[in-house]
């Protein structure tokens, strides 16, 4: 969604900028890299192979390091959880019945989070915000396993991670909430593996929509990025 809208108070002045034109451009003058450290530790074998494939397909040769992203994921779990307690936090008190429990009991945890680590983890959301957009000033994207793993199955409730086993709710995100906390535009592509499918990040700078969306469509062109209807 582009445009302005008087009605939102968050909402940026900005004009539409079409990405769809800019398509077909392809690879070519593109800047990519790969992100290291957090992003390959504790990932599966199939999420490094997932991610290596499409650095092969972009010619992307080169590493870089998001700084203190583990922070980054703690600081993006204070704050979401105490402001999606507080916009819940009337019908928690009213209709705690309405609630999935699993969601209930993290809804009421989020309730209980201290005033100041929430501020000071959007004190930390600033710094965190800047160093990370000076990645962009030698790269015009990064990519990222979008998950540690491949899908979990339905009704699974754990997987491992580094050795150690996590409820899977709470930690399959740990890979894009560093990246949402501070709304970088991500395309997440599907990376057909077998049996079960696994995506990759496309992260770019603020407002450049356009590059995430040129890359992801030359990988869909290339064959790296497919989503294969599920076998019957």
């Amino acid at each position: 969604m582009q445009g302005y809208d008087p009605d939102d108070p968050a909402c940026a002045d900005r004009a539409v900028e079409s990405a769809a034109p800019l398509l077909d451009r392809g690879l070519g003058g593109l800047r990519t890299a790969v992100a290291g450290g957090y992003f390959r530790k504790g990932a599966s074998p199939e999420a490094i192979v997932a991610t290596d494939r499409v650095a092969a397909a972009l010619h992307a040769d080169r590493d870089v390091d998001i700084p203190e992203a583990a922070h980054a994921r703690a600081a993006a779990y204070v704050i979401t959880a105490s402001e999606g307690a507080a916009l819940h936090l009337d019908r928690l008190r009213t209709r705690a019945g309405d609630f999935d429990p699993a969601v209930r009991d993290r809804l009421i945890a989020g309730a209980m989070v201290p005033a100041a680590l929430v501020v000071k983890a959007q004190k930390f959301r600033r710094w965190y915000r800047d160093r990370v957009m000076r990645l962009f000033d030698e790269v015009d994207a990064i990519i990222a396993p979008a998950t540690p793993c491949t899908a979990p199955l339905i009704g699974q409730q754990t997987f491992v991670l580094d050795g150690a086993e996590l409820p899977v709710r709470a930690n399959l995100g740990i890979y894009t909430q560093p990246i949402s906390f501070i709304g970088l535009p991500v395309v997440a592509v599907p990376i057909p593996l077998a049996p079960l499918p696994i995506a990759v990040q496309i992260i770019a700078a603020p407002w450049r929509e356009d590059v995430a969306l040129r890359i992801a469509y030359a990988l869909e062109k290339k064959g790296i990025a497919a989503a294969p209807k599920p076998a019957e």
